[in-house]
């Protein structure tokens, strides 16, 4: 009897303590994280990434499928258009004279 009492005391704790640290949440947010600003967990190597995208799978299921059928944003920045003829469009601003 006594055995069974305290393995139910041991579970309630145990439940109690896992309720108010949340490591599911913190390992989902933490994976969410490092997926999301991309520049730290690409450099960290191939078991780092690995270990972040199964993390992240494990945790967020449905956000991670949305992710992967997601096709990659365009990186691409325009270059700015030169006008080959700066010199003779200046303003007195452009000059520095006023």
């Amino acid at each position: 009897m006594v055995g069974v009492v305290v393995t139910a005391a041991v579970a309630l704790a145990a439940g109690y303590l896992l309720g108010r640290l949340r490591p599911w949440q913190r390992a989902g947010d933490w994976a969410a994280d490092q997926v999301r600003f991309t520049g730290a967990w690409v450099r960290g190597g191939v078991v780092r990434q690995a270990v972040v995208v199964l993390v992240h799978v494990v945790t967020a299921p449905r956000t991670s499928w949305r992710i992967m059928r997601t096709p990659a944003a365009n990186t691409t920045v325009a270059a700015p258009v030169r006008d080959p003829d700066w010199v003779a469009h200046r303003t007195r601003a452009d000059k520095g004279t006023l």
